[in-house]
């Protein structure tokens, strides 16, 4: 067998190439949109981007309307001024499960995808910005013998 003397001479001896980093392209449907599903705890949100004036509509409702609390707006924004992008995209949203929060977190997760897939260069902004990453964690389901899922009930001694 012979010597071996750098990687680049292993590689070549089992046959394997140099591993090329995958290419993100524009993927739109047939009506020019983006289409992206994002989760959070029990709540599933589907979103269409399209270029337009910065209108986000959740629900057939205005996402201030929808979405009361400041910080659940701000939430859903997020991603938005992130890339500097706002004002440019009407987005419309259809959310369900879970609560306020849930969907809120859903949604953000779902315009951040919605994003790459329309303009790929912004992939790196968000994925730095935490906002591609699927938050996994989710309600621990109730154990028998217990209140809740690790809470007891109350111990008395009589």
């Amino acid at each position: 067998m012979a010597e071996l003397s750098s990687l680049q001479e292993l590689g070549a001896a089992t046959g394997q190439t140099e591993q090329v980093a995958p290419v993100h392209v524009q993927k739109l449907d047939k009506s020019g949109r983006a289409y992206a599903t994002g989760k959070r705890k029990d709540a599933i949100a589907r979103v269409w981007l399209k270029p337009g004036s910065g209108k986000i509509t959740v629900n057939d409702k205005e996402f201030a309307a929808y979405f009361a609390r400041p910080v659940l707006q701000m939430v859903l924004r997020q991603p938005i001024v992130a890339v500097n992008r706002d004002g440019q995209y009407d987005i419309v949203v259809t959310v369900a499960g879970g609560g306020l929060s849930g969907q809120a977190g859903a949604v953000r997760h779902g315009i951040s995808k919605a994003l790459t897939y329309y303009e790929p260069g912004l992939r790196a902004v968000l994925k730095k910005g935490g906002f591609l990453t699927r938050d996994s964690r989710v309600v621990e389901r109730k154990k028998y013998g217990k209140a809740k899922a690790r809470r007891s009930f109350q111990f008395s001694k009589r």
